[in-house]
Order: C-alpha cells, then structure tokens, then sequence
C-alpha cells in the first residue's frame, strides 16, 4: 500500500486566521492536484505561534458548524488532512490543537501535552495541557499526532507506539536556535537527529512539518522531513522558504523492517507497566505523599 504525504511548510499571518485558511485550502487544492492522500500543516498553522492575549479571539471548535472548520471539513473530502489550531473547550480552556480530518469528519484532535515555559517559550501562562496520548485508525492504517515539545519527550512517542501507531505525525512551530561548527541551525541538527532516532527506535515512519518565518522576532527554519523504518531521510524540504514537499511512503516497508528487527514484538509492556508503578510509588514515599 502506497501513501504520498504533502508537508505544507509555510509562514502564517499572526492572528489572521481568515487569511491562513486561504492558504489552507489553496494549498490543499494544489496538493490534491499533485497526488497528494494526506496534508500536513505546521503547529498552530491557522492562528499563528506567538499569540498570548491574541488567544481567546482565534480560538474554534473542530465541527462542523464552526466557520473555520467548515470548509476544512468539506476539503476533506478530497483528501485527508492534518491542520494545527487553538482549541477552546466547554469549559472555556484553551488548547494548542492538531485535528486529522478525512472524508468530512473529524477522526482525531490531539491536545499538546507539553508546553514549554522556559527560554523563548511562555505557552504555560495561556493554554491548557492536554492529559492523552492515543493513536487512532484511518484509511492508511493507524497514526498518531503530537505537537512540538511532546516529541521532546521520550513517552509521547513510545505511548503511540505502544498503542498502534505506525506513521507519526509531527507539527511544530519551532525557532531556529544556535549553530553548529558547520553552520547549520543547531535546532535543526538536534530535530534530525531524535527524528531519525524514532523512526529506528519505532521502525516506523516519521513525518515531521515545521513552519518558517518571522513572528515577534523569532526565527521558524522550516525544514520538513519524512524518514522510513530504518531512519533513513526519504525528503527533506528546503530551510527558510514555503514550499509543498511530496514524499511517497511504502506502507509494505513495516512488514520487511520489523521482519527484520522485531522491536515491537520483544517489547516488553508488562514489565514497563510494572516498573513505573514501582517507580511511582517510590516517589509518593519519599515526598512523604
């Protein structure tokens, strides 16, 4: 089974979540016209990263009825999608938000787990953190979605894994930071490099869409990239330009990869469950909890 993915690396317009869909659904239009089965979008790819008070006033609900997820909705239709937005809830909580959209249908909204609030970073004083981590099914088979920080983390990636997960979908809207002796972007070696490292650890596919751009003096690099089970790059996108990357995926690679290293089958679940119990109540005892 083939599935061709489409990164839509681009520059969003802060707060201008009418003109980000625009380009949504023109990039949408010319994905589908290139073969595209599925787009991908950067992290907050309709609202724009640095939003702080701009927050309640871009924020919608992944249905329907709501004007900027109509249309999506309808252009899923064509094919499927994965688009990043600011969530709010009944409760009136905001949520840094990825939704997988197909067939007209909402089949999955990941809530970023882990928000960063240190350095450049300052998400903890204005959304909420999403408590689940799951994979879900699609016609491609199961995927699963996470948001910059969370592929940070070590548990984000191996909770999906553990639950089906055989493509990973990561959005992120991250600053170019630091260089190497090479000068390359130490933001973009490091993001390589734990990238290559899932796909190998997982024997999975990775893609992975990050925005470029300038926004309130920070810096997006860009840089989309998909690697195959084995950790090799199969495209990498260009840094600091929009482009619309393309990228093939033989599905069948899972069967000849794991075949060959059967990580997932000598995984040993019980064993992990039962040492972070241990862990847990470890710790509860030497809080005093």
């Amino acid at each position: 089974m083939k599935l061709t993915l489409a990164l839509a690396q681009i520059n969003t317009r802060l707060g201008g979540i009418q003109a980000n869909l625009e380009k949504h659904l023109a990039l949408i239009t010319e994905a589908r016209a290139q073969g595209a089965d599925l787009i991908i979008f950067p992290e907050l790819s309709l609202t724009g990263y640095v939003l702080q008070d701009l927050t309640p006033t871009v924020a919608c609900r992944p249905r329907a009825d709501d004007p900027v997820f109509h249309p999506l909705l309808e252009a899923s239709r064509q094919l499927d999608l994965m688009v990043g937005f600011v969530e709010e809830d009944t409760r009136n909580r905001f949520f840094i938000s990825a939704a997988y959209l197909s067939g007209g249908e909402v089949l999955h909204v990941h809530h970023k787990v882990y928000l960063p609030t240190y350095g450049l970073f300052d998400e903890g004083r204005f959304f909420a953190w999403g408590d689940a981590v799951r994979a879900f099914e699609t016609r491609f088979g199961r995927m699963g979605m996470l948001i910059c920080e969370d592929f940070w983390h070590a548990s984000p990636p191996y909770l999906l894994w553990l639950d089906g997960a055989d493509v990973f979908l990561f959005q992120s809207a991250s600053p170019g930071r630091g260089l190497t002796s090479n000068d390359r972007l130490e933001t973009a070696r490091w993001v390589d490099h734990i990238n290559r490292a899932y796909a190998s650890l997982f024997t999975a596919f990775v893609a992975h869409t990050n925005r470029v751009g300038y926004e309130d003096g920070l810096h997006f690099w860009g840089g989309a990239a998909v690697y195959d089970p084995d950790g090799l790059v199969l495209v990498q996108a260009p840094y600091d330009e929009e482009t619309l990357t393309l990228s093939e995926l033989d599905l069948n690679q899972l069967h000849r990869t794991r075949a060959r290293l059967p990580m997932l089958r000598d995984e040993r679940t019980a064993l992990v469950l039962r040492e972070m119990q241990r862990i847990l109540g470890d710790g509860n005892r030497q809080s005093g909890r």
